[in-house]
């Protein structure tokens, strides 16, 4: 198969050219390479996605393994930057950059672009606390982002597809995250970074610890402690970028700037400063005469100029974050080859802050608040007000009065009522609209191991739990900001007391919680010779019981300030029994089969059955298959007691703008591509989401050093659980709308008049979760490594590639079927994440004496901006109708046919460490070697507001730019 790496070779020429002649960080490691001297008697262990052990170099399906070495040669400095730069991770990925999303700050792995909630993430092999706010409000998964390097041994990501020892979630595959089993001596490290273009400082500094030696002591105590900070990047530090501005003239599209009158807002927006505004005078927007402006920085002719724009200094590329993570262990051997281990583990992470644009003032009627209370109920329209208009003479805050008088009809002009409104933003509120989270995750394991009757044995038992607490500011209380108007109280340029603004904008907090309990038996024996080999039996029982109670904010649930985070409470029990066994019929041929059986309280039983095999005819070649189904439970957000808002692609209004277009007389402008709000609703007759997973590969080791795999993989997930208003073409949103109300709307002669509107705007239209959809998607994955040593004492290469290419990636729903690889798609499903066909990392490791240079080459492949799967099917729309932005709207022609297309990126990062002496090393870092910025993606919604059009889960580095660190490590 040809990958398209056409940037590729240019970056690897370049890095080789600068004399960094190294890179190994994050190889694929196969899970078939072994570490040990004598290939006669492999290390035996138990991989990923087996319960029996065996040395690595025996696995039948595809498992890459990142070691702790790999992990500090990377350069990176957080396991969530690690994961995101996985081959197999695609479409539906979740980065902290991510800022848009339901769970801001927090990272998911999606394998082979099945989004987060496919990807069964476990610790030690054990299942955890999912985070503790969904993905999209809907999907569990755990947070990688808070797992400190230093508390890692390794982590193996089988990707298989499905695993039926796992039970569900693990559709698409499985990402184990081995915890340090035992440590000696003490580990001092400490280092700091910048980027080149200002913010996102990162300080890193961790101590490990142990004593006792298993073998001779019998006994291993240890603890591991990390300290990380990492700085905010606000967009404002990034200004000047083409992938960073709101106007797009120059590109034949719109300026959406801040306090810039155009045609989308009918030449009437909020300024600078705040102004009032005459809707009944003659001519509109055009005539100076309708404006008052209450500060003498901006006037009429400034503000048609574009000249009263307002500038985003708050919305992030990044979020400011620090980290405390602790890991203790404690491991004592009780003899008769018993064993027993505990590990306790706090991770605790704060920020995250998720800014929007500033709040304005209501410019004409208020419609209310949609609250959705903890018992599901909802109570749309909560406090409206109708309309926020001021009469003549009136009181429009401390020391302001309406300065329009009331005209009568005359036989050249209408009548003007006088009647103004206040146009402007709300002064004093901190920073704008903030969720500040503190997420914290505990985890407390017992593991006893040992051999009981010829069973190699394991107990295992766990407490874990998700707490993520938001403090929330920025939010307004309209009914009290509007009493505090027209009595006169606030003043609207600003200067308010502290206990007025905490009067209109309160600030309130809720917390989420998430827990996981599990027990687990498992064991594996030789029962007998069969065939070639010996028959081996393995099979096990697991519990667990989960609970997530995310309760709505108090002022949120009574409708005083706007939605903030959804809300879930739920709980659910599952009991399974599993088996596998092994055997070897005839020689080099290992055949596996497995099987689980699952019930859940929430909804009845699954079974998953998996075979594999390998066959090996030479030490040079190997062939392996696998086959197994998998599911996904409903989660208490999608059958338990949830409600969340979302908002969907722009639409026109079909009463208040059936034209679609802004100019037609009895048109709303600003109902023609507008953003309804959905109530999304939760479904207690859901089934679990289904998967067969077929994988077929080879390996190779055609000479020493020099090893090889290619992998095929087909997944076919049916009966997904998606939400109607997003998946089901033959949805029809029910609106339920407000009272009529004094709208904008374009008169016959052309004019715009404030009139009484047919019907009331739209306050939210419902939609369920359905079982709907299917998606199949299938493709290819290679892994490449050789290692060699140098002539005389140059040292030794080591050079890794792995890379991943997707065929197909259709989705179905209602028997309607959309090709999405390679597209923006699927955004109803994962988010506006982005399908390419092609991810690949490349590394080149040099190791000299105390010199260790690894240099990485992360690649991913251009895509379409096109979404078939929510009607994106235009080039002149997409953004709009993919990504809900308004770069082209209205322009003649529409997008330019260049914007239906993100281009491929490519990052090199370059990593250095130099023993000093034997105990003290130097590590230096430079992270996007050659600065490389991101491709503009159009389509794309997750990042901060509109002005920024990169893709935060794809191309992250090229927004954050060049970054370098420097560091020092001690250990004695």
């Amino acid at each position: 198969m040809r990958f398209k790496l056409k940037s590729m070779p240019l970056a690897i020429a370049s890095v080789i050219a600068t004399g960094a002649l190294s890179m190994g960080a994050m190889h694929p490691a196969m899970a078939q390479d072994t570490t040990s001297a004598d290939p006669a008697a492999p290390q035996r262990v138990v991989v990923t996605g087996s319960l029996i052990s065996r040395a690595t170099a025996e696995t039948a399906t595809p498992v890459q393994v990142i070691t702790a070495a790999d992990i500090q040669r990377s350069g990176k400095t957080s396991v969530a930057e690690l994961l995101s730069d996985l081959a197999s991770n695609g479409a539906g990925t979740l980065g902290t950059g991510f800022a848009g999303a339901f769970a801001n700050g927090a990272a998911g792995v999606s394998l082979r672009g099945l989004s987060v909630g496919a990807t069964l993430v476990l610790l030690d092999g054990h299942r955890v606390a999912p985070y503790a706010l969904g993905d999209d409000a809907q999907r569990s998964f755990v947070d990688v982002s808070n797992i400190p390097f230093d508390a890692i041994e390794s982590i193996e990501i089988l990707k298989a597809g499905a695993s039926s020892l796992y039970g569900s979630d693990a559709v698409a595959g499985v990402v184990n995250i081995k915890l340090k089993k035992n440590y000696q001596g003490t580990r001092l490290a400490a280092e700091a970074g910048n980027t080149q273009h200002g913010g996102g400082k990162t300080q890193r500094a961790s101590i490990s610890t142990g004593l006792g030696d298993l073998d001779s002591d019998g006994y291993n105590a240890f603890i591991t402690a990390e300290w990380r900070h990492q700085g905010a990047i606000k967009v404002a530090d990034r200004l000047g970028n083409d992938w960073n501005t709101r106007d797009w003239r120059s590109r034949g599209g719109n300026d959406l700037t801040l306090g810039v009158p155009t045609s989308l807002n009918n030449f009437v927006t909020q300024a600078s400063t705040p102004f009032l505004y005459n809707a009944s005078g003659v001519n509109g927007p055009s005539n100076p005469a309708n404006f008052a402006f209450l500060d003498p920085s901006c006037n009429y002719t400034k503000y048609r100029a574009g000249q009263c724009a307002v500038t985003d200094n708050s919305s992030l590329i990044q979020p400011e974050t620090d980290n405390i993570n602790v890991l203790v262990g404690m491991t004592k051997k009780l003899g008769n080859d018993w064993e027993l281990a505990f590990k306790g583990s706090f991770f605790k992470r704060n920020g995250s802050n998720n800014r929007g644009v500033p709040l304005l003032f209501s410019t004409s009627s208020f419609v209310g608040f949609n609250a959705l209370s903890p018992d599901g109920t909802l109570r749309p329209a909560v406090g409206a007000i109708n309309p926020t208009t001021f009469a003549p003479g009136a009181a429009v805050g401390a020391g302001i009065v309406n300065p329009f008088v009331a005209v009568p009809e005359t036989a050249t002009a209408p009548a003007q009522d006088g009647r103004a409104r206040l146009y402007g933003y709300i002064p004093g509120i901190d920073a704008e609209r903030t969720s500040a989270n503190t997420a914290t995750a505990t985890r407390f394991a017992l593991d006893l191991t040992g051999r009981a009757f010829g069973w190699d044995t394991r107990i295992a038992a766990g407490i874990t739990e998700s707490e993520v607490k938001i403090d929330y500011s920025g939010y307004v209380d309209r009914n009290a900001l509007y009493n505090s108007l027209v009595a006169g109280q606030f003043n609207v340029l600003g200067g308010n007391s502290p206990a007025q603004i905490a009067a209109i904008s309160p600030t309130f907090s809720n917390t989420n919680d998430s827990k996981l309990n599990y027990v687990d038996l498992s064991g594996s024996r030789e029962l007998m010779q069969l065939g070639a080999g010996p028959l081996v039996l393995a099979g096990g029982l697991h519990y667990h019981k989960r609970e997530w109670n995310a309760p709505p904010a108090a002022l949120t649930a009574n409708g005083q300030v706007a939605s903030t985070s959804p809300f879930v409470f739920g709980s659910e029990t599952n009991t399974a029994a599993f088996a596998e066994v092994q055997v070897t019929p005839i020689r080099n041929l290992e055949l596996d089969v497995s099987g689980r059986y699952d019930h859940f309280d929430t909804y009845g039983n699954s079974f998953t059955p998996a075979a594999n095999f390998k066959w090996t005819p030479s030490k040079v070649f190997a062939l392996r298959g696998n086959f197994a189904r998998g599911f996904r439970a409903p989660n208490p957000s999608e059958s338990g007691s949830a409600g969340s808002f979302f908002s969907f692609n722009k639409i026109n209004d079909p009463i208040l703008c059936p034209s679609g277009n802004r100019d037609t007389p009895g048109s709303v402008p600003i109902y023609c591509s507008f953003t309804p709000v959905f109530v999304q609703q939760t479904s207690q007759t859901l089934s679990p989401e289904k998967s067969k997973s077929y994988d077929l590969g080879i390996v190779l080791a055609p000479m020493a050093g020099l090893g090889a795999t290619l992998d095929y993989y087909k997944i076919e997930l049916s009966n997904q659980i998606v939400s109607a208003a997003t998946n089901d073409p033959n949805y029809v949103p029910a609106f339920v709308r407000g009272a009529p109300t004094q709208l904008d709307t374009v008169q016959a002669d052309g004019t715009v008049a404030s009139v009484l509107s047919p019907v009331g705007p739209v306050l939210y239209a419902t939609s369920g979760y359905i079982n709907a959809g299917k998606t199949t998607t299938s493709g290819i994955e290679a892994a490449i490594n050789y290692r060699f040593r140098l002539p005389g004492e140059m040292g030794s290469l080591r050079a890794d590639l792995s890379a991943a290419h997707t065929f197909d990636y259709t989705q179905s729903v209602n028997g309607t079927s959309y090709q999405l690889a390679g597209t923006q798609g699927p955004s109803g499903v994962g988010g506006a994440t982005g399908n390419p066909k092609d991810r690949a990392q490349f590394s080149l490791n040099w190791n000299r004496g105390p010199l260790d240079v690894t240099a990485s080459v992360n690649y991913t492949s251009s895509f379409s901006t096109l979404d078939p799967s929510v009607s994106a099917t235009d080039c002149a729309s997409t953004a709009k109708d993919a990504g809900g932005r308004d770069y082209f709207d209205g322009v003649p022609g529409g997008q330019p046919a260049y914007y239906c297309h993100t281009a491929s990126f490519t990052v090199t990062n370059l990593n250095l460490q130099y023993k000093l002496s034997e105990n003290l090393t130097l590590k230096g870092t430079i992270l996007n070697l050659f600065d490389k910025a991101p491709p503009i993606d159009v389509g794309t919604y997750g990042n901060a507001g509109v002005q920024t059009s990169y893709n935060a889960s794809l191309h992250q580095a090229g927004a954050v730019g060049r970054f370098y660190s420097l560091g020092l490590s001690y250990v004695f």
